[in-house]
């Protein structure tokens, strides 16, 4: 208990620049708490836009080789079936174009099924892939 009332208003001083110099202190941690949390998260943020923009390359990539890949089908598909119908418009006989169109549907259908196959692969190496840039792995 103060003697005089100075030495009251000294002590109330020191006491209220104690709680505000803790006030302060307080606030200070805690505006710092927030700024690394904040730093945290828009780092978070920044590793997942560069993901999604490495997947998207990844998509715009794949998408060109499966163009490429279907139009290089398309192309030997064209190819041979041209081809099989210049040798049946050689052909002597009727036994001869039968022939022709037989092996040509045989070959066509093994070729197809093969095409399938190539174009299955691609899509699931490019699913394969995005997951993996998604989630960051590779």
């Amino acid at each position: 208990m103060a003697k005089n009332p100075n030495e009251a208003v000294d002590q109330a001083t020191d006491t209220a620049k104690a709680g505000m110099d803790a006030a302060q202190d307080g606030a200070r941690r805690a505006g710092e708490q927030m700024q690394d949390g904040m730093a945290r998260a828009t780092e978070g943020m920044q590793a997942a836009g560069e993901r999604m923009k490495a997947t998207g390359e990844a998509m715009a990539d794949a998408g060109s080789q499966l163009g490429l890949k279907m139009l290089d089908q398309a192309e030997t598909n064209t190819r041979e079936a041209f081809q099989a119908m210049r040798s049946a418009a050689q052909a002597n006989d009727l036994s001869e174009v039968m022939r022709i169109q037989t092996e040509f549907l045989r070959e066509q259908s093994s070729r197809s099924v093969a095409q399938v196959r190539e174009i299955g692969e691609l899509i699931a190496d490019f699913g394969r892939n995005a997951i993996g840039q998604m989630t960051g792995r590779r």
